[in-house]
């Protein structure tokens, strides 16, 4: 079967400057091997999933970070360096892109031999998603190279955890 690529919450509210949960330039540095990955996946017929933090005004998220991505405003759009791969978006509103959505039912129908996560942010969105699909036996990659978070060393332990603790295989994008 086709792999999948989960592109985990590269939208306006975490990657462009101006935003209240702005990563910080660490993002901006993934985004052209993000999108040469995603060409690449395109080109292998990989099925290209796109992640996308959607909060309500409300939001009880918002008690512990500041409000982002709000339903109906531009924050949740995939960004414009990646707009042309996201024909398959899938909103959020929690860490890990399993819970309330349907993305368990596309995957079990797709059944990918692996699946690849990259995007921000390492220590939560990318790490949770990937929890919850070794929890659904899939096999998982993560590119160090293809993913960012706020905090240097929060990421180096999140790639730590994936792979000692989930069993991700964590990779390069670049070739060796």
């Amino acid at each position: 079967m086709p792999n999948v690529v989960l592109v985990a919450d590269m939208v306006r509210g975490f990657c462009e400057e101006g935003h209240n949960l702005y990563i910080g330039p660490s993002i901006r540095e993934v985004i052209p091997r993000i999108r040469d990955l995603l060409w690449k996946e395109n080109q292998a017929g990989s099925r290209i999933i796109f992640i996308c933090d959607t909060h309500d005004p409300d939001d009880k998220e918002f008690e512990m970070f500041p409000p982002h991505c709000i339903r109906g405003t531009e924050e949740p759009e995939v960004i414009p360096e990646l707009r042309g791969f996201a024909r398959e978006v899938i909103p959020k509103r929690r860490y890990s892109a399993f819970f309330e959505t349907d993305l368990a039912q596309r995957l079990t129908e797709a059944q990918p031999d692996k699946i690849t996560i990259v995007g921000n942010c390492t220590n939560i969105c990318v790490l949770y998603t990937a929890a919850d699909a070794r929890y659904h036996d899939y096999t998982v990659e993560v590119p160090a190279d293809c993913v960012a978070t706020f905090d240097p060393e929060a990421h180096e332990f999140a790639l730590k955890q994936m792979q000692a603790v989930l069993g991700v295989r964590i990779t390069s994008s670049l070739p060796l």
